[in-house]
């Protein structure tokens, strides 16, 4: 569906993204994962022709330069910043954009139940949360049923309910056969939104892998805080350092280093002892 050979995306003497390389199957989940300055957006923006590139692309088996409205066609945009007119209400503002593009309105209510805004549609789009404005995003891309999906850190303005409702909803339309290629750099994240993860670092694709090997590709630790009682502190240290993890007794329970695939082996280590968590957090 999606094939980048040698994108490279230079401003004057900075190169962003430097030779870049993917096959994307179509139903494929793809993430490209990194931190801010990665050159994740400007891969997006080069596959939607908004800026100039070396290399090449094609979509569907379209050159992305030569047939750029086509491509677009195909493509349905979640920028990270979403911009709408505040003072329309929502069914209207769909309307309006379907309109635009030549979408019956009898789609903008199929969109409308896919998305769950059904108990929204007559708000003003400033009375929505950011979770509800992430799901106009996601209405407004929707509308013309493209079969590629681009998302640009879908999650990172929201809060954690709102983002794990986001990560359900993008999973039920990974599972409708669409392509998905999202952007973060959110480690935990990329496991629960897609398959595969091209991780990136000063515009070069530093590794490609699943989600759940990313962490020890990169050699990528964390420290899980698991809050517990006072009584039973000592007794996590103890079942945690026997399991083979390094683990510290603080004020509010037990600090343990963990990559991101230890972090459930770590808190069943403490369930079958017995051992009540009564929260946990991950510190970076």
């Amino acid at each position: 569906m999606i094939e980048v050979s040698g994108l490279t995306k230079a401003y004057g003497d900075l190169v962003v993204v430097d030779d870049f390389d993917v096959t994307i199957e179509q139903g494929d989940s793809v993430a490209l994962w990194g931190p801010n300055g990665a050159g994740k957006t400007t891969v997006i923006r080069c596959l939607l022709g908004l800026v100039s590139y070396d290399g090449t692309i094609t979509v569907n088996g379209m050159d992305a330069k030569d047939d750029g409205k086509a491509v677009r066609s195909l493509i349905g945009y979640v920028p990270q910043e979403l911009s709408f007119y505040d003072d329309m209400v929502v069914i209207d503002l769909l309307d309006y954009s379907a309109s635009l593009r030549g979408i019956a309105p009898e789609r903008v209510d199929e969109v409308v139940e896919m998305i769950g805004l059904e108990d929204h549609q007559q708000k003003l789009v400033r009375e929505l949360s950011g979770g509800l404005k992430q799901r106009l995003g996601l209405a407004t891309a929707l509308a013309p049923d493209p079969p590629i999906l681009l998302l640009d850190e879908p999650t990172s303005n929201l809060d954690a309910g709102a983002r794990e409702s986001t990560i359900r909803l993008l999973d039920d339309l990974k599972h409708q056969g669409r392509t998905l290629v999202v952007t973060s750099h959110h480690l935990e994240e990329v496991g629960m939104l897609v398959d595969r993860v091209i991780a990136m670092e000063a515009g070069v694709v530093v590794t490609e892998c699943a989600p759940h090997d990313l962490a020890e590709r990169l050699g990528i630790s964390a420290w899980l805080h698991l809050i517990t009682s006072k009584d039973q502190a000592a007794q996590a240290q103890t079942v945690l350092t026997e399991a083979g993890f390094s683990a510290r007794m603080n004020s509010q329970g037990v600090l343990v280093e963990v990559s991101a695939q230890q972090k459930g082996m770590a808190v069943t280590a403490l369930a079958e002892a017995g051992i009540e968590i009564e929260d946990l957090e991950v510190w970076r």
